[in-house]
């Protein structure tokens, strides 16, 4: 995947606003424990595990590294993933420079070093480069080899002990040792939040409205007639990512259900497929009404459990009913299927094991499936299910299905557990037929909202996307519908950046990304103004794939060269002679917003602006930052912080945006340190990278900045 546009600051802060405890007290605060931030230095899927990726120190400290560092140094997190790939020759979980070195000796953490799976490769590498815990457990390279190594006089006794005792403080930490009270007492713990209500926040807050010509949106429930509803996503979300992104949710609001729960009843809402996007199984179809039966050698059930989606991933320790692994010997899917359309379905499985699958009483398929010999080992993981066979089924009408593992165990290295999927293709529609449904149906409507999306075979874990359009006749599908009615609002469902050869053509563009959940209602009160899109593009979006900067992301030979140093995302773009579609930071709301002042000093932004329009709204404040005379060595400008105002009609606030010492700062690889650039630089306040906005000039000087030397130069 090109990288696109993403910029250190902001990857920090995200991180940071998940993890930061109470000003009073972060060494004990309450979100010091929450996800752990994975130490892998690049973006690239291609062969991540096996690749040397070569980074000049000056794009390493001042990109890559820079988030970690923040989050480390103001948000104390207990655990740290190391990735899989090389950095400069060392693999992550043996790069004793990066961990000890830096990590642990100029940043000061105290935390734990654990493995991501199976990253971990050499005894005596790893434990001298700083890895703690390798995973998953419990055979790994440490345990008996460790202890051979030990008494080899590989390792030094010590360095053991220093590792054991950062896992005994982390145990400590969360009160697993006897007698040792948690660093977070309950009482101090924030009360557990409304799942749903939260899940629909932070949809909504997330969404990116990229257009609304005449004000589009929001729409007015009580004005509007009739709504023409297009698009296979439309009905059938997709609302997470694949792979490990994958989660398994206990409901999902589509945006037709959320849009028919929101609309009122004189409200006309119809809906047609418009173009199916998926040239294969689609993961995330509905219909299955199915549950998990575990069983013995013998017959007997030793576990049930409910499916919410066709498919289980379980470790050998979380198995249903915590049934032992050892006495697992086959596990069924059973139950019904209603399908959404009349006509031959085709059934698909994916996994390794000896099935049998089983469609209205008739049997698809009875043998084994197996990966090739050569195959990479978590293809069993990421690969698309395998057809086995079709069956004629009526719309409306269900049939019972059944899939039997008959030897459900697995493994991937030291890794055990149970991982397949049922997954089914519906007829093949004849996209013309579809494309003029929805035509007839935009041109009847007086407004027509398109839902397009990627899908799984397109953007998931494990490979990289091949380009950026949307699949399928998705575009032509818009182009059609925005020509037949001028009130056409299209809702992009996907992960990343698409080609929008359309954009000019539609009224409105709204981003939902993989909105879990709750999406589509969350979808349907950004449409109704019940809230507001709140999100800013994290990457600029491109309108050809071929117009990014920075495209060659593909190791050769094995090895990613990072030859566009600090030039990447929105930094390549400014000497860029293409314009892109939509810049980074770019996102509109629903109200307009007047900046009236800007005032700077090398701490600090002050910004005064103003609700010009007529109801209440957020705004993100975005601040840039560069040198007035910036050589072809430094970008022109990048973004040094950011903050949100939130301002009733006619309102004026103001914000105030801490500038950190490292805004006028490079790393200076002679000398292996932070090094301050005194001199005159322009700060300023915008929507976006790209907008002009209020601008003022800040004279930096040397008494403004304290030279950094880190611990280990």
């Amino acid at each position: 995947m090109p990288r696109t546009s993403r910029g250190p600051w902001r990857w920090s802060s995200a991180g940071r606003n998940w993890r930061r405890p109470p000003r009073s007290d972060r060494s004990t605060g309450p979100n010091r424990l929450r996800r752990t931030p994975p130490t892998e230095s690049n973006s690239a899927r291609a062969r991540t595990s096996q690749s040397i990726n070569q980074v000049g120190q000056r794009a390493l400290r001042e990109l890559y590294l820079a988030p970690f560092e923040e989050i480390i140094a103001t948000a104390g997190p207990w655990a740290l993933m190391s990735a899989y790939n090389s950095v400069n020759g060392p693999t992550m979980t043996e790069h004793h420079h990066l961990q000890v070195e830096v990590l642990r000796g100029e940043w000061g953490y105290d935390g734990v070093v654990v493995s991501d799976w199976l990253a971990a490769r050499d005894t005596v590498r790893a434990i001298e480069g700083g890895l703690d815990i390798a995973m998953p457990g419990p055979l790994t390279v440490f345990g008996p080899a460790l202890a051979a190594a030990v008494r080899a006089g590989e390792v030094a006794e010590s360095t053991v002990d220093e590792a054991v005792r950062l896992v005994l403080l982390l145990a400590a930490h969360v009160g697993l040792l006897a007698d040792t009270a948690p660093a977070v007492p309950e009482s101090a713990r924030p009360v557990p939040p409304d799942g749903i209500a939260t899940a629909h926040e932070i949809a909504a807050r997330a969404m990116v409205l990229l257009r609304n010509e005449n004000k589009v949106l929001p729409l007015d429930p009580d004005a509007v007639g009739s709504i023409a509803l297009i698009g296979r996503a439309a009905r059938d979300a997709r609302v997470l990512g694949g792979g490990s992104a994958t989660v398994f949710p206990a409901r999902i609001v589509s945006p037709l259900e959320g849009l028919w729960a929101a609309l009122p009843t004189k409200v006309a809402l119809t809906y047609v497929v418009g173009a199916d996007p998926n040239e294969g199984f689609d993961l995330t179809a509905r219909g299955f009404d199915l549950r998990a039966v575990l069983r013995d050698d013998d017959g007997a059930v030793l576990a049930e459990q409910p499916l919410t989606v066709a498919r289980v991933r379980w470790t050998d320790a979380t198995l249903p009913g915590e049934t032992a692994f050892d006495a697992l010997a086959s596990v069924e899917f059973t139950g019904t299927y209603t399908p959404q359309e009349t006509g031959p379905h085709l059934f698909g499985i994916g996994g390794l094991g000896r099935f049998r699958l089983t469609v209205a009483d008739r049997v698809l398929f009875d043998g084994m499936q197996e990966t090739s010999e050569h195959a990479d080992p978590f293809e069993a993981l990421t690969a698309p299910p395998t057809p086995h066979g079709s069956a004629d089924l009526e719309a409306g009408r269900p049939v019972t299905i059944s899939l039997l593992n008959a030897t459900p165990k697995a493994a991937l290295g030291p890794i055990q557990g149970v991982s397949f999927t049922l997954a089914v293709q519906e007829p093949r529609l004849d996209d013309d037929i579809l494309i003029a449904e929805a035509v007839t149906a935009a041109a009847a409507a007086e407004v027509a909202i398109v839902v397009v999306a990627t899908t799984t075979a397109q953007e998931s874990e494990g490979f990289d996307r091949e380009n950026l359009r949307l699949p399928g006749r998705q575009d032509e599908l818009i182009a059609r519908v925005a020509t037949a009615n001028p009130h056409t609002v299209v809702v992009v469902n996907s992960g990343s950046p698409v080609e929008m050869p359309w954009r000019e053509e539609a009224s409105a563009i709204l981003v939902s990304w993989f909105p879990g959940q709750e999406g589509g209602a969350a979808l349907a009160d950004v449409l109704l103004g019940r809230g507001e899109p709140g999100g800013r593009l994290p990457t600029t979006w491109p309108t050809h794939l071929a117009d990014v900067p920075v495209s060659l992301v593909t190791p050769t030979d094995g090895v990613l060269r990072y030859d566009e140093g600090l030039f990447i995302g929105y930094r390549a773009w400014q000497r860029h002679d293409v314009q892109p579609a939509y810049p980074f930071g770019h996102g509109l709301g629903y109200t307009d917003w007047h900046y009236e002042n800007i005032v700077a000093t090398a701490r600090e932004v002050r910004v005064t602006l103003r609700n010009t329009g007529s109801r209440s709204g957020r705004e993100t404040v975005q601040i840039y930052a560069g040198p007035v005379d910036a050589d072809d060595s430094r970008p022109a400008y990048r973004l040094a912080g950011f903050a949100t105002a939130t301002a009733d009609p006619g309102e004026t606030v103001h914000v105030e945006i801490p500038l950190a010492e490292r805004t006028f700062q490079i790393w200076d690889e002679t000398r292996g340190r932070w090094s301050a650039r005194p001199g005159p630089y322009l700060i300023r306040a915008g929507h976006s990278s790209i907008d002009p906005g209020l601008s003022t000039t800040v004279r930096v000087t040397a008494t403004d900045q304290e030279e950094v030397t880190p611990a280990h130069a």
